[in-house]
């Protein structure tokens, strides 16, 4: 376990940074990554909390709170992964995810999943190098793949919502919350976080 931690932490800063788009993750200051407080215990997160690699789940640090979210996510290394939404109640440590009723994922087998139920199932499945876009807007999840839609949303998600990426079998995955590579959909912008009045 322990080599296969070491090689996999290797791999994971060893893998290439953004390449482009809208912006790299030097020129971002952005307040949402990945949380080290809601993560897997095998989990590794590197590159100031965008890359995630190892075993297990990691939410972001802050809900989606407005209307019409995007973020998006780069598949760096293939293995087995997923990203979508989960609650806080979710279990991180236990891969793949949606396999219960806190999560909403699309896999790396090209399947949306919710409560161990396949609700759509790609054409096209994601592959190493492939960006993934999600929108929310507290009525549906859609995904996109290379900016372009896959015409698979799911309804139904209710609660407080955050962006969730999984990984196993030496999968790496880049989450990017405001600099992206391609235009959000109309209407969509990255995930604010909400200012407390006080």
């Amino acid at each position: 376990m322990a080599d296969c931690m070491r090689s996999c932490f290797r791999r994971c800063l060893d893998t290439p940074n953004f390449a482009g788009g809208y912006g790299t993750l030097e020129e971002s200051s952005d307040l949402i990554i990945l949380d080290t407080k809601h993560m897997g215990q095998d989990v590794v997160l590197v590159k100031n909390g965008h890359r995630i690699c190892g075993s297990g789940g990691a939410l972001a640090n802050y809900p989606v709170v407005q209307n019409k979210a995007y973020y998006e996510v780069k598949l760096q290394q293939s293995g087995v992964w997923g990203v979508g939404l989960a609650t806080r109640m979710t279990d991180l440590n236990h891969v793949p995810l949606g396999h219960d009723s806190q999560t909403w994922v699309l896999t790396s087998e090209g399947t949306i999943t919710h409560k161990g139920e396949v609700l759509h199932k790609l054409v096209e499945i994601p592959q190493e190098g492939d960006v993934l876009g999600i929108t929310y807007d507290h009525v549906e999840m859609n995904f996109y793949l290379n900016g372009n839609s896959l015409h698979s949303p799911i309804t139904g998600i209710k609660g407080e919502m955050y962006p969730v990426l999984y990984v196993d079998d030496g999968a790496i995955l880049d989450a990017t919350f405001n600099k992206f590579y391609h235009q959000p959909p109309q209407g969509y912008d990255r995930i604010m976080v909400e200012k407390s009045l006080l």
